[in-house]
Parts: structure tokens; sequence; C-alpha cells
């Protein structure tokens, strides 16, 4: 990753140390991604940075081990909200916090439970389209967007939520993976 600073690849690089360590105890990502994690998770969550506007508030759904939500806490500060619902990510989560001191706040619960509002709802290897947008939606403030990292089976995933959503779609090229694709959905709401 280039464009940052020493002491913000440190941040990254202890996020990723914390990782491997608790890898062994918890499955928190594919171990095959492990081999190129810089690449398979920071710069997959940090290409969602320059589509978040400054300031706005941020929950990324299913965080899981951080990402996007706590590389982009690093990277362009907070607040950012990580919510996951199974408890040994959520421990996980908090030493991430405290540790690379990224301006987020963990929450042990699931997306329904939760009364908060956010600019931005991230989320990446969560659920299929349909079922994040029924997530997203309760969450979302009024003229924000969500940007999900998708798959090679993005387009399936978008034919089946038309059919229970309206929105409007961007496609951004994925710039870690080849298949790979940022999808920015805006202007969501429930179809009639």
């Amino acid at each position: 990753m280039t464009g940052v600073s020493r002491e913000t690849l440190d941040r990254l690089a202890s996020h990723l140390d914390l990782l491997r360590r608790w890898q062994k105890r918890i499955n928190l990502v594919g171990a095959a991604t492990l081999r190129d994690p810089w690449r398979r998770h920071m710069l997959d969550s940090a290409q969602l940075a320059p589509l978040v506007p400054a300031g706005a508030r941020l929950a990324d759904l299913g965080s899981g081990a951080g990402f996007p939500g706590l590389v982009l806490a690093v990277l362009r500060g907070g607040p950012v909200h990580l919510i996951e619902s199974d408890a040994r990510k959520a421990a996980f989560l908090r030493e991430a916090v405290r540790i690379t001191g990224a301006p987020a706040e963990v929450h042990n619960a699931r997306a329904e439970q939760l009364d908060l509002e956010a600019d931005i709802v991230a989320a990446r290897a969560c659920a299929p389209l349909d079922r994040l947008l029924g997530l997203a939606l309760p969450l979302l403030a009024s003229g924000g967007l969500c940007l999900f990292l998708k798959g090679a089976r993005v387009e399936e995933e978008v034919s089946e939520a038309r059919a229970a959503w309206k929105m409007a779609l961007r496609r951004h090229r994925s710039r870690s993976a080849p298949d790979g694709v940022v999808l920015e959905v805006s202007g969501l709401s429930r179809a009639a």
C-alpha cells in the first residue's frame, strides 16, 4: 500500500500480526488468504476509502476480522461502528481497536438489534446482496449509501435483489481481485 504514512502502515501491520495470532484459535479469515494479506485484506478494504466522504459515520456489517471497517477507521478516522454478532470475533475486534488506536466502536450484536444511524454502510463477505440491503436500510441515514465488496456472482445477486429493492447502483472495479466489484448503492428503498 502506498500513499499512507509509516505510522499508519505500522498500525495496519499490528492489526495483521494480531490477526495471525488469533487465527490459530478462531477462524477469522480463510487461512489461504494469509499468504497475501496486504492485497487480500488491507488493499481490498482500503479501496473503499476514496468513496467515503470526510466525517461520514460508517457502519461495517459483519466486521469479523475488521475488514473493511477497522482498516477504514485507521486510514480515514471515525466514527466507525464495527457490528459483529459472534462474541469471539467481537473480542478480537476490541483488541484490534485497542492496539491500532482506531476510532471505532465494537457492537457485539446483530445489526437488527442496533439503534444507530450511519452515512455509509459497508460489508465484505457478509451475506448475499438482498439480505445485506435488508440489514443496511434501518441503519442508513437519509441520503446515505452502501459500499459492498462483492465477487464474481455480483450480477446474479443484483438481479435477485431487484425483485425486492429499488436502488441506484454504481460498480467500481476492484483493485484487489480481478473478478471483484465494489458495489455502491444509493437511493435504497423497498420495492412496492
